[in-house]
């Protein structure tokens, strides 16, 4: 069992590793290709380190930065990226040269606003949703996208009208998890590129018109009278079946009809009344029908 999750957890885990040394082999290659700073860029790193001596040890605090273990730093160095991203815990920079930025890479929600959508078959509803995701390559989100996360979101509602806008109402209701699928692998497939990973997509809530409501309750409540319809048909039905039954019997045995006529009478007086029931026997009652 453990060695089933472990190889579950690792499949999951092993195409977003791949992605990111991908990237990070392409920005290399790019930085590679850009070639050295510079006499300037030599004189500048110089100038800065005698800067830092001269001043020193006050200048170690502003050489010294800590990042936490959610977050990494992606170091440029006169405006040229350097190397991969660093972090956790403490790194060293050269100040005037070097800058900066901090990237977080724990899981952010984002509440998709309700999105007024024209279905396929003409209806118009307000659906909204949720999306969860998280920087899996902060190199690549700082530097291929001005602002990742806008950019997911943005995306993230986009995709969800035009999806919306080939289905149908019934679809909509019906195979939400579906669509929640869909949508998480559409918003990956354009969002892996930005270093980000789309983890989960889920609606929240499909908002129907009024009127759209009232007629599908006037349906259901139609529905619900006609099923009750049937089903009493059906009880009386085999409520008639049972008196044939039960007369066919009664016709065999005539003193059966005498037994049934007692306890009918046991049943009336047990009940707090006033009624006095006179029984006559059916064969006196036929005598006289004969004449």
């Amino acid at each position: 069992m453990m060695s089933s999750q472990t190889e579950i957890f690792r499949n999951k885990i092993e195409p977003v590793a791949n992605e990111e040394s991908d990237m990070n082999d392409v920005l290399n290659s790019d930085s590679d290709r850009s070639g050295s700073s510079g006499i300037c860029g030599h004189l500048l790193t110089f100038f800065s380190f005698l800067l830092i001596l001269l001043t020193f040890p006050v200048s170690v605090w502003s050489c010294m930065k800590i990042v936490q273990e959610y977050e990494r730093a992606v170091i440029f160095r006169l405006g040229r990226l350097l190397g991969g991203a660093k972090g956790p815990g403490l790194f060293w920079i050269i100040p005037c040269v070097d800058t900066f930025r901090k990237v977080d890479l724990r899981t952010v929600s984002f509440d998709i606003p309700a999105q007024e959508v024209l279905t396929k078959d003409s209806v118009t509803i307000m659906v909204d949703a949720v999306i969860y995701y998280r920087v899996f390559n902060p190199t690549v989100s700082i530097t291929k996208v001005e602002n990742a996360t806008h950019a997911t979101q943005m995306l993230a509602q986009t995709t969800l009208r035009n999806m919306l806008g080939t289905k149908s109402l019934a679809d909509i209701l019906k195979d939400r998890e579906e669509m929640s699928d869909q949508m998480e692998a559409v918003l990956y497939a354009a969002s892996k590129n930005w270093g980000i990973k789309v983890e989960r997509v889920e609606l929240k809530d499909v908002k129907l018109p009024t009127t759209l409501q009232r007629a599908m309750a006037a349906e259901a409540e139609a529905t619900r009278d006609a099923r009750a319809k049937v089903i009493a048909a059906e009880g009386e039905m085999k409520a008639s079946h049972a008196l044939k039954e039960a007369a066919n019997v009664m016709s065999e045995s005539p003193s059966a009809l005498q037994l049934r006529y007692m306890q009918t009478l046991t049943e009336i007086a047990s009940e707090k009344n006033s009624t006095v029931i006179f029984p006559l026997p059916m064969d006196i009652i036929s005598h006289f029908m004969k004449r």
